[in-house]
């Protein structure tokens, strides 16, 4: 596959700036790097990034995460090796990613269970990161960016 344009925020170095401001930001805060580095897997997934999901699992491998917990992102309901705080993570990446699929995109149940284990900095810090990799995710998608061109 071939990119149809320059990646966006080539052309407009001041979105770059930006997308980068946003998830330091969003990474900035307790919620573990691990976590984000998950969520923003799954997300790529369900969004069909391959340039992300390439990256993503590659990042998650080079910080040390073992195979099963990669592979098993997309199954991660049916999979053992995510924490409880995980799958509280994973759910709310989901539902924020799927807005449209339900008529209560988030429900209170997913909320409620992301709220348990995550504080307010905390969730916020979710909810930015899991923002920023849907922005990622639909330029990259649009453009079809190829995977392994971000390494």
């Amino acid at each position: 596959m071939q990119a149809r344009m320059t990646h966006p925020v080539k052309v407009l170095p001041d979105a770059m700036k930006a997308m980068l401001a946003l998830s330091k930001a969003a990474q900035s805060g307790t919620v573990p790097e691990t976590t984000h580095k998950l969520i923003h897997l799954r997300v790529s997934q369900i969004n069909g990034c391959s340039l992300c999901v390439d990256m993503h699992a590659r990042e998650l491998k080079d910080a040390g995460e073992k195979d099963e917990r990669i592979w098993g992102v997309g199954a991660w309901r049916e999979s053992p090796y995510f924490s409880d705080a995980e799958r509280a993570a994973l759910a709310l990446a989901e539902c924020v990613t799927r807005l449209a699929d339900r008529p209560d995109a988030v429900p209170d149940a997913v909320w409620d269970d992301a709220a348990d284990h995550y504080d307010e900095t905390e969730l916020s810090s979710l909810l930015v990161s899991i923002a920023a990799i849907n922005v990622w995710n639909r330029l990259n998608a649009a453009t079809r960016q190829p995977a392994g061109s971000a390494w």
